[in-house]
């Protein structure tokens, strides 16, 4: 048997045990079912070992495999923010995370925008921010459709077009998340964590000790040969320091509110679940030095990579030196790591819309999870075909989506525990803060005076919303009293915490 066939046996095998684990993981729960609140958040009955693999499923992506290896190849030392505003989210989301899942379990609510819409008392405005969450999301769908259509493809050895692959990684995980919902993203995570674990264990050892004889004649090279990846700014002298710590910064602030790490958070089915979550994801962290060193590892045998080329740097090492079942489990690996982010992307934009948009339509009201479903298959289309038709739009809009999300962290977090923002200082800022880092990124001004552009906006944003707030008109505030929006939360609430939070 070939080697292309060895290897896509191998992948189909997995692919098809992908989606019989989240047909499992809502066996006796109506086919998938129960309302929009056990499909898009599990029934917030997700214990910490769940939330734990979930949540580190939505960090860990198709560009732990792909893109930090390439910029690793790329830069060097830059590719560190990853890690970087990873563990300091966590920090953030330790307080954060509790507070956003008390308000929503007080009043029944299922992601951001729902939040926004009760905070402000205005459905419209929900929809509004389901609207603009979703021209930042839907890059990242369709970067996780390319990223696992170049994995496909090769592992394949090129016996299965990018074309083709695209449409497999589409199709897979539309049928897998309108199916099982997040309690089998979360299932999968746990399949997904196995191999990746295991593969990257496999490849830190592998990689220094056939190409170079060990880590030692490894590091030797990169320190006497490419001293300029180990140091900021990195090969290239783009990414400084300032750069590094405002992109961190930003970033651990923003993945905090992010949507598809909401909908993780309520899945939780306690406070201390996410407390306890929070202290140990940063542990995962570790995983992602594996292929940014492997990427750095690869400038040496796999020299001249340019453009997208690049981030196949990791891929380049083993397609031509491991044996073909090797090579099919890593590229499982690397498809879960796509997969599982793309299902919780694609669902939540499906609740959002669901919940936020459709659900002002009458006739919609009460069908909200079959409208959800409509758009997730919608959506995982429409990035699919910008994938064929129009890739570089939404590759140049996937610059300014976490950049332009943090726009949303006033209006949603200050609004939370600031009774005095209002509803047209929040507006207002949101909407200065997206068209100055808009204006930033599409005029090629980011980096902005060496900082990430996005921190920039973000204060003006935040200028803005507090000024509009304190000289602006009055309104007559939302909920009987600061608890209300507070959403206070003790340590140990009740008979959501304690012991019953580690039960999966």
């Amino acid at each position: 048997m070939s080697s292309a066939a060895v290897a896509t046996s191998v992948f189909g095998v997995f692919m098809v045990a992908t989606v019989a684990l989240g047909l499992f993981a809502v066996r006796g729960r109506g086919g998938g079912g129960g309302g929009l609140t056990e499909w898009s958040v599990g029934g917030r009955s997700l214990g910490t070992v769940f939330i734990w693999v979930l949540m580190a499923g939505e960090s860990y992506t198709s560009f732990s495999y792909l893109g930090a290896a390439g910029w690793g190849y790329n830069y060097g030392a830059p590719v560190l923010y990853v890690v970087a505003y990873m563990s300091c989210g966590y920090a953030v989301g330790y307080v954060v995370g509790p507070m956003l899942w008390a308000y929503a379990k007080k009043h029944g609510l299922v992601g951001i925008t729902d939040m926004v819409a009760h905070r402000y008392g205005r459905p419209w405005v929900g929809a509004l921010v389901a609207l603009l969450a979703t021209v930042f999301l839907l890059p990242y769908i369709q970067l996780q459709i390319t990223g696992m259509g170049v994995v496909v493809s090769t592992i394949s050895y090129g016996a299965i077009s990018l074309n083709w692959a695209y449409f497999i990684a589409f199709a897979v995980t539309t049928g897998f998340v309108v199916v099982s919902g997040l309690r089998g993203s979360a299932w999968v995570s746990v399949l997904k964590d196995v191999l990746v674990i295991a593969t990257l264990a496999f490849l830190a050892i592998y990689v220094p000790l056939h190409y170079f004889g060990g880590y030692g004649d490894f590091l030797d090279r990169v320190v006497n040969e490419k001293s300029d990846w180990l140091t900021l700014p990195g090969h290239g002298g783009t990414f400084g320091q300032a750069w590094f710590a405002t992109t961190s910064v930003l970033n651990s602030l923003t993945v905090v509110i992010f949507p598809t790490t909401v909908a993780g958070y309520l899945g939780a089915r306690s406070a201390d679940a996410l407390r306890r979550n929070a202290i140990l994801l940063p542990a995962y962290n570790v995983l992602l030095f594996v292929p940014m060193l492997l990427g750095m590892a690869a400038i040496f045998v796999v020299p001249g990579l340019a453009g997208a080329d690049s981030n196949l740097a990791l891929f380049k090492l083993v397609v031509d030196s491991l044996p073909a079942w090797t090579v099919g489990l890593i590229g499982v690996a690397a498809a879960l790591s796509s997969i599982v982010p793309m299902a919780v992307f694609m669902l939540v934009i499906g609740t959002m819309w669901g919940r936020s948009v459709l659900s002002l339509v009458p006739r919609l009201r009460e069908r909200q999870k079959v409208a959800s479903q409509v758009v997730v298959v919608v959506a995982g289309a429409l990035a699919l075909l910008m994938t064929y038709a129009v890739p570089n739009t939404l590759v140049r809009l996937s610059l300014i989506s976490y950049e332009g999300m943090a726009q949303l962290l006033p209006m949603l977090l200050l609004g939370l525990v600031w009774r005095k923002l209002t509803l047209v200082g929040g507006l207002a800022g949101l909407a200065v803060g997206v068209a100055v880092v808009c204006g930033f990124v599409f005029t090629d001004h980011d980096p902005v005076w060496g900082v990430n552009a996005g921190i920039v906006a973000l204060g003006v944003n935040l200028l803005v919303a507090l000024a509009v707030s304190f000289l602006g008109p009055r309104e007559v505030p939302v909920g009987d009293d600061d608890d209300d929006v507070l959403a206070r939360d003790p340590i140990h609430d009740g008979d959501e915490a304690g012991s019953a939070s580690v039960r999966t």
